[in-house]
């Protein structure tokens, strides 16, 4: 059996081939119009000979261009490699060299870096700069996109890959390392879309979905691109979050669905604009990336009439692992439950299963679990091991099948050999009416190992009173889990996913502490 996930545009272009499949500001294209297109780009691909065993890697923004080269790749054999359009060139250049990627696809405002990385890298041997509009260039290094994709044919006949044949190498984030790269099957991907598209989501032809999430992304991949398309939804791109402009377009595109982390959802609640937007349209927000914080949950469904539908997913599992299904079946607080074929347990420390309610190691195995970490056994073999994932993150389930984050493993805080999960110190500082965010960490202490740390944006223009703040921590919490210490900044760092960087903060105040 054969199996590919541009088969997911296939199914759509089949279906409903006329209905609108793409917006981006003034450009509509159909379901059929972006299989032809993808096509194309195979077919050019093809002639210059790109196929099975070959990686190809892009540096492209939520445009239309993201999708047709994706299914495009797909369509020839060969692995996909999407990339961060926020990396500088040494790091494109590093993961170009890690994944043994021969082509690679630059959007035309990012070609500098791009050059740059593709003559430091010797395996990367073809370069197509991508034009944002619609006339073709003459660049200098790599060949025009639009003169390739005209040499293309539209009836190029898609190969036919295995269900456990690579489709993508997505770089992680990098946790006190370099970046690794996750093999994801076509199996993994298109498994988890469909389970997606038709128990989790329920997208059908009648939803919009607004994708603001980077697409190079597993979460704005999957949740965004590859699960509406299976329901042939309509999915209207942006290259970036922008409060305003998403009022706009919910409003005037009738959005159904929309893709957030929590920083989004905690903008659009602070955001006065000084018209009046309908957002009645819109059924739920689908919210991944990090733990949402109850207060953010509470606030946005006050305002909105909105729910909030949490889940949890990482990039070795393709990345949904648990979601809230639906309003009615929602526990604010919670990830929800494990999605089909998806199993999910709690390991304490000796790799012992642990009881409800009891926190530990989450452990994942099923349709979504990676092939692996590319050309590392080493860090393969410690992420899979008897016959689970090891996610690095922490949490636990309830009574229920409830899944429940209680922080990352590698973020844990261990004070006198206490553990302290940061998310439920967070959780009662964005309590405090003075903070407006915060994040907690551990820094080093020379007789309690750690120290617990608070880093607070200021919800005013002078910070909150110290004192104060240990009061409202000592209401709620043990004394042991009780902040030692407060720093206060403008604005907390944020990963390229718009979730709070703890590493950087870490990196920034343990120094101050040591």
């Amino acid at each position: 059996m054969s199996l590919n996930l541009a088969d997911a545009l296939e199914i759509a272009a089949e279906k409903r081939p006329d209905s609108e499949a793409l917006v981006f500001d003034d450009t509509r294209m159909t379901f059929a119009q972006v299989a032809k297109a993808a096509r194309r780009l195979a077919a050019a691909l093809h002639e210059r000979g790109v196929g099975p065993g070959d990686k190809v890697a892009f540096l492209i923004p939520n445009t239309p261009h993201f999708p047709i080269i994706l299914y495009g790749v797909l369509y020839t054999g060969a692995t996909a490699v999407p990339m961060n359009v926020l990396l500088q060139w040494r790091e494109i250049s590093y993961q170009l060299e890690e994944a043994d990627v021969t082509t690679l696809f630059a959007f035309g405002p990012l070609q500098e870096q791009a050059v740059r990385a593709f003559q430091a890298s010797p395996k990367c041997r073809r370069l197509f700069v991508v034009e944002p509009g619609t006339t073709p260039s003459s660049p200098e290094t790599g060949e025009s996109f639009l003169k390739m994709m005209a040499s293309g044919s539209p009836d190029f006949e898609p190969y036919r890959t295995n269900p456990d044949d690579t489709a993508e190498i997505l770089f992680t984030s990098a946790y006190g390392g370099k970046p690794l790269g996750t093999e994801l099957t076509h199996f993994n991907l298109f498994q988890n879309a469909l389970i997606s598209q038709a128990f989790v989501q329920q997208f059908t032809s009648e939803d919009v979905c607004l994708c603001a999430l980077p697409l190079f992304h597993s979460f704005g991949q999957t949740a965004m691109l590859n699960a509406p398309l299976l329901g042939t939804s309509k999915v209207i791109l942006m290259p970036r979050f922008e409060t305003h402009k998403v009022f706009e377009i919910i409003a005037r595109e009738r959005v159904t669905l929309f893709g957030v982390v929590p920083s989004m959802a905690h903008f659009m609640i602070h955001y006065k604009p000084s018209e009046h937007f309908d957002l009645s349209s819109i059924r739920a927000l689908d919210v991944g990336g990090s733990a949402l914080p109850l207060e953010t949950h509470e606030a946005f469904l006050e305002r909105f009439n909105i729910p909030l539908l949490q889940g949890y997913g990482l990039t070795e599992t393709s990345p949904v692992v648990a979601y809230n299904v639906d309003e009615a079946t929602n526990r604010p607080g919670s990830v929800g439950k494990p999605i089909f074929h998806c199993q999910v347990r709690i390991r304490r420390a000796d790799d012992s299963f642990a009881a409800p309610g009891e926190a530990g190691e989450i452990v994942v195995r099923g349709h979504n679990v990676m092939k692996g970490y590319y050309k590392k056994p080493a860090e393969t073999a410690d992420a899979l091991r008897d016959g689970w994932m090891h996610t690095g993150d922490l949490g636990y389930l309830d009574e229920d099948g409830y899944l429940y984050l209680t922080g990352l493993k590698k973020d844990l805080i261990i004070r006198a050999g206490m553990n302290i999960y940061p998310r439920e110190i967070e959780e009662i500082l964005l309590l405090h009416p003075d903070v407006e965010e915060a994040a907690v960490i551990g820094v080093p202490e020379h007789v309690r190992g750690e120290e617990v740390c608070a880093v607070l944006v200021s919800s005013s223009q002078t910070p909150p009173d110290e004192k104060a703040l240990r009061a409202h921590c000592f209401e709620y919490l043990a004394q042991f889990k009780c902040p030692r210490k407060f720093e206060f900044i403008h604005a907390l760092p944020r990963t390229n996913s718009g979730t709070i960087d703890k590493s950087a903060l870490r990196r920034q105040f343990s120094r101050r502490h040591t």
